[in-house]
């Protein structure tokens, strides 16, 4: 398993992840970057687009979904609570969502979600390898906005103390969806909204 870190357009350059299986299967998690960019990365691989995970429905987390979609002709995962097809939530159609605490396995990737509103209704994380694909639940140093459409404090209150309490070493890798990668113990020490809830 390899996994590529792709960044969205200016001016939110969104981070952006595929994995590619051993078997070339290829992941796309919160797919900003154009189609065509993706689907270079994938050729250069030889890999094929088998899954399109979100870890929300913001629009600058999924400019490339639906071209990828008709593409690959892959299913889309993502909370039905964020597939509004607004402005603000692009998407309309989720093909599945996850179960919290439930891997979905991808050949030798076995990817865990967890349900993580605050952000947005329908914000999940999930882990693989050592890596935790954060969307905007948690950054390094800080949280996602919680003052638009979707978002609560309160609920993200309570996902931030659930993260704490995942079985997650401290050395998990976290790939937030935007700014500087960090680790979990790291956030747990330094990260006021992760040390006080």
């Amino acid at each position: 398993m390899n996994v590529y870190h792709l960044r969205g357009p200016a001016p939110y350059y969104t981070n952006s992840f595929v994995i590619v299986t051993d078997k070339g299967n290829a992941v796309a998690v919160d797919p900003a970057p154009a189609a065509d960019e993706i689907d270079r990365l994938l050729g250069e691989k030889n890999a094929k687009l088998t899954h399109i995970f979100l870890t929300h429905g913001h629009f600058d987390h999924v400019y490339s979904v639906e071209e990828l979609r008709r593409r690959w002709n892959c299913p889309v995962w993502l909370d039905p609570a964020d597939a509004k097809g607004n402005e603000l939530y692009p998407v309309a159609k989720s093909d599945a969502c996850y179960e919290d605490g439930t891997p979905i396995q991808v050949d030798e990737a076995e990817f865990t979600p967890w349900h993580t509103p605050g952000h947005t209704a329908g914000s999940w994380i999930i882990e693989c390898a050592g890596l935790l694909f954060a969307g905007d639940t948690l950054f390094a140093g800080g949280v996602g906005r919680t003052d638009l459409e979707g978002g609560s404090p309160a609920e993200q209150r309570v996902s931030l103390k659930k993260i704490k309490g995942l079985p997650l070493p401290d050395d998990t890798t976290v790939l937030p969806g935007h700014g500087d990668f960090t680790t979990l113990g790291q956030e747990k020490t330094e990260n006021p909204y992760l040390m006080f809830v």
